[in-house]
């Protein structure tokens, strides 16, 4: 008969090896889908090889694809909804982290959060009548000597690179802002209260749990860039989906996301098909890899954290002596 010890080593180990072999899971979905994107784009990666990536023609009817444009307007849509979004998510999650009163600190962080619940076609209805009208309209009132800076330079549609990088910007707030907001709950009390003790201000102590924290929060800017790089209808609704490799933010482009979904289910020939997917591959490359190396920076700024709290040390009581005295 087993003793009750090895009977709780037995189910230990069940539960070990069943709780390891669902993350096995995930590790083997993830191979998986690289494999099978990687399989399906063999025929448009033994016809252009690298080429493909420098091409800047995208051509069905000719049998001609280079992805050049999408990868330009994929990094540049992206780079720029994290430049108009990171002080706008750092600054709410200071605020909820930091200044907000009691009473407001969880209201207001539900509803940012809330913000990343929103589908993202509901963000490209918003974007195309609410923030296309206001671009045209800036676009308009720009001045003529402005428009000559190939920056601004691009006719007034509305559609273009810079709703696409607005759009982009508000839905990576909530991700940038949750995440940033709990790398600044996560930096010990003690490094405010020596602030405090040595005299600093609120603002000062503030910088200082920054300065600490700072690791994991360019892990949540890069977590945020990994979303706004795979994000695929909101932009694809008002980018203007048009291949081309421009600076202007009033121009017409494309990205790798938007391509896919509009050309996707109009692949007539295999070819076509192949090169669609092999935008997929690297798409989905680039993504898990800004991701990683996100939750790396977060993970570091938590193991740093775990260092600095002090080891529990065994202590021995002794009582006092009862009863009669000497």
């Amino acid at each position: 008969m087993k003793s009750p010890s090895s009977r709780r080593s037995a189910d230990d180990r069940g539960f070990r090896l069943g709780t390891g072999f669902f993350a096995l899971l995930v590790v083997l979905l993830v191979a998986g889908i690289f494999w099978e994107l990687y399989r399906t784009s063999q025929l448009s990666l033994a016809k252009f090889g690298f080429r493909f990536w420098t091409g800047k023609t995208w051509d069905p009817v000719s049998g001609e694809f280079g992805a050049l444009p999408f990868i330009w307007g994929t990094l540049y849509s992206s780079i720029l909804a994290m430049l108009i979004s990171t002080p706008i998510a750092l600054g709410i999650a200071i605020y909820l982290s930091e200044l907000s009163p009691r009473r407001l600190r969880t209201p207001l962080a539900f509803l940012t959060e809330l913000l990343a619940a929103v589908p993202s076609i509901v963000y490209g209805l918003w974007g195309v009548f609410v923030l296309v009208p206001i671009v045209r309209k800036l676009q308009v009132v720009t001045p003529d000597w402005l428009k000559k800076v190939p920056l601004f330079s691009g006719p007034p549609l509305g559609v273009g690179m810079g709703a696409a990088a607005l759009i982009l910007a508000v839905m990576v707030i909530p991700f940038t802002s949750s995440v940033a907001r709990e790398v600044l709950k996560a930096v010990p009390a003690s490094q405010r209260e020596a602030a405090y003790a040595l005299g600093a201000t609120r603002w000062e102590a503030i910088r200082a749990a920054l300065r600490f924290g700072r690791t994991g929060i360019i892990g949540a800017v890069i977590l945020g860039f990994g979303r706004a790089v795979g994000e695929t209808m909101a932009v694809t609704m008002v980018i203007g989906n048009n291949p081309q490799i421009k600076a202007s933010l009033f121009a017409p482009q494309y990205t790798m996301a938007a391509v896919i979904a509009n050309e996707f289910t109009e692949a007539a020939d295999d070819l076509y098909l192949s090169a669609l997917i092999e935008i997929g591959l690297v798409l989905f490359v680039i993504t898990v890899f800004i991701n990683a190396i996100s939750r790396l920076l977060i993970w570091s700024v938590t193991r740093e954290v775990k260092a600095q709290v002090p080891k529990p040390t065994a202590t021995v009581a002794f009582a006092a002596p009862t009863g009669g005295g000497q």
